[in-house]
C-alpha cells in the first residue's frame, strides 16, 4: 500500500530565515578572527541564529498550534461557509474545512511567492491529502476587491496576509471587504503583526486583540502575532 501524503504548507516568505541564519553564522564565524569585538559578534550572530531558529518553528509548527486553538474556541457548528483571505498553501483554511463537515471553506490569494510553492494546485493536493477536498474551493482574487456578494459568509479568517499589502489605504479596504461579505452576525478572525493588528482594531471600531503567544513569533518578540476576534 503506498503511503498517504501529509498536507505540505511550506515556509513563510523563506529568504528571511535563510539570510538570518547565514549572518548568524558569519557573525559567528568572524568572532574568531576579530578578538577586540569577539563577545558582540558572537553574541549577535547567536541572536540572529536563534531568530532563525524561532522562525522556522513558528512557520512549520507554531502558527498551526495557534490556529488550531483559534478554530476550536471559534465554536464553529459545522455547517458554515467559511472564508480565508491570503489562504496560500491552506494551512488555515484546511484546519477550518476539517471543523465544518457540513460546511465550505474558500481560499482566496494572489499566489505571490510570500510563500514557497505558493500556487493553487498546491493548496487543492493539500486539501486532498488531508482529506477534504470536496468542501474546499480557492480563488484568485485581490483582497481589496472580493468577487463574492454581501453578506455570503459566517465566518472571514486571515493569518499574516493583509498587513503584505502596500498602503494603509489598501489594508483598510480589505478589512471593509471582509465585513462586506460577512453575514450579519459573523465572525472575523485575524491574525498579523500586532502592530498592524492594533490599527486593524481602530479602523473597524470593535473587536477584541489577543497575542498569540511565543509560538507565532517571526524571529522574536519584536515581531509578534495577534489575534483580532470581530
Amino acid at each position: 500500500m503506498s503511503k498517504i501524503e501529509r498536507p505540505r504548507y511550506g515556509i513563510d516568505a523563506p529568504p528571511i530565515p535563510a539570510v538570518l541564519g547565514a549572518a548568524g553564522l558569519a557573525a559567528i564565524a568572524g568572532s574568531v578572527w576579530w578578538p577586540g569585538g569577539r563577545v558582540p559578534l558572537a553574541v549577535a550572530g547567536a541572536v540572529l541564529v536563534a531568530g532563525a531558529g524561532i522562525y522556522l518553528h513558528t512557520t512549520l509548527r507554531g502558527k498551526l498550534r495557534a490556529w488550531n486553538g483559534i478554530l476550536d474556541r471559534a465554536g464553529l457548528a459545522g455547517d458554515e461557509r467559511l472564508l480565508d483571505l491570503g489562504c496560500g498553501r491552506g494551512a488555515v483554511l484546511i484546519a477550518a474545512a476539517q471543523r465544518l463537515p457540513r460546511g465550505r471553506a474558500v481560499g482566496v490569494d494572489l499566489w505571490t511567492a510570500d510563500q514557497s510553492g505558493n500556487r493553487p494546485e498546491t493548496t487543492l493536493a493539500n486539501a486532498a491529502a488531508a482529506g477534504v477536498a470536496d468542501r474546499v474551493e480557492v480563488h484568485t482574487a485581490d483582497l481589496t476587491a472580493l468577487p463574492f456578494p454581501d453578506a455570503s459568509f459566517d465566518v472571514v479568517t486571515s493569518a499574516m496576509a493583509i498587513h503584505n499589502i502596500p498602503s494603509p489605504e489598501g489594508r483598510r479596504r480589505a478589512l471593509d471587504e471582509a465585513v462586506r461579505v460577512l453575514r450579519p452576525g459573523g465572525r472575523l478572525l485575524i491574525a498579523d503583526p500586532s502592530m498592524f493588528v492594533r490599527r486593524y482594531a481602530d479602523h473597524l471600531g470593535r473587536g477584541s486583540l489577543r497575542g498569540l503567544g511565543a509560538g507565532y513569533w517571526y524571529s522574536g518578540p519584536w515581531i509578534s502575532v495577534s489575534l483580532l476576534d470581530a
